[in-house]
C-alpha cells in the first residue's frame, strides 16, 4: 500500500521521457499524475502501461460538460483502473452529482475530486472571469458544492486547504498543486506552498511536478520530500 502524499505530475509531451523517469522512481514511494498532454498524446495505454509498473495513477483530466457526457467518462476511467479522477466543480450540481453516480455504478471505484479554482490564477484573474467573490470564498463554496454533492475532496491551493475542511469535514480530501521546494521558483504557478508547509495546513495529497521531474537524482528528491513528512 503506498502511504506517500506525493503524487507526480508527469508533464511531458513525449512516452519516453515518461518511461525514462519512472524508471527511477519507487511505485511503493508516490503516485502518478497523467494529464490532457500525455493522455491526448497517447491515450488509455500510457496508464496501462505506467499501471503494469506498480504505480497508482491520478487521471488529471478535468472533467466539465454536461452531467450525461461527464456519467461516460467517468465510467470510462474507472474501468480504466485509475486511483483517482477529477471534474470541474463549476459544472454544477447535477454533473457533480452524476459523476458520484458514475462512481457508484462502477466496479472499480477510483476517488472522485473537483477542481475548485485553478492555483494558476491570481485574485485579478478570477475577478476577470466574473466571479463575485475573492479567490477563497469561491473555493469555499465550490468545495461545499462538491462535498454536498458526495465527492471525496478538491483539487486546491494548499493555502486554501485548512479552510475547506473547516466548512465541510477533516475527512474531505485537499488535492493540491502549486508545491514548491523552498529554494525552487514559482514556474507558472501563483498560489504555493513548501511541502511541509502545506500537509501542517491540511494538504492530504501533494501534486509535485518539476521540482522531482527536473532533478538529477528524482528518487532521492522523491525520498527526501517524504521522510520530510513522516
Amino acid at each position: 500500500m503506498v502511504t506517500s502524499k506525493v503524487i507526480i505530475a508527469l508533464d511531458f509531451s513525449e512516452r519516453q521521457q515518461v518511461l525514462d523517469l519512472v524508471s527511477r522512481l519507487d511505485p511503493q514511494e508516490c503516485r502518478l499524475k497523467v494529464g490532457k498532454e500525455l493522455f491526448t498524446s497517447y491515450g488509455p495505454q500510457i496508464v496501462r502501461d505506467l499501471q503494469a509498473l506498480g504505480f497508482e495513477i491520478f487521471l488529471d483530466l478535468k472533467f466539465h460538460d454536461i452531467p450525461n457526457t461527464v456519467y461516460k467518462a467517468i465510467r470510462a476511467a474507472a474501468d480504466l483502473g485509475v486511483w483517482m479522477v477529477n471534474v470541474h466543480a463549476s459544472g454544477g450540481r447535477t454533473m457533480l452529482t452524476q459523476a458520484r453516480q458514475a462512481i457508484n455504478d462502477s466496479q472499480n471505484k477510483p476517488l472522485l475530486i473537483a477542481v475548485t479554482i485553478l492555483t494558476s490564477l491570481s485574485a485579478s484573474e478570477v475577478a476577470e472571469i466574473g466571479y463575485g467573490q475573492d479567490v477563497a470564498n469561491q473555493v469555499k463554496h465550490l468545495a461545499r458544492l462538491s462535498y454536498e454533492c458526495g465527492l471525496d475532496g478538491v483539487v486546491c491551493s494548499a493555502q486554501e486547504a485548512n479552510i475547506i475542511k473547516s466548512v465541510t469535514v477533516p475527512e474531505f480530501l485537499t488535492v493540491t498543486p502549486g508545491i514548491r521546494l523552498a529554494d525552487a521558483t514559482k514556474d507558472d504557478q501563483t498560489r504555493v506552498m513548501t511541502p511541509e508547509a502545506a500537509v501542517a495546513n491540511g494538504a492530504d495529497y501533494l501534486v509535485i511536478g518539476r521540482p522531482i521531474t527536473q532533478a538529477d537524482n528524482p528518487l532521492a528528491v522523491l525520498q527526501e520530500i517524504n521522510f520530510s513528512l513522516r
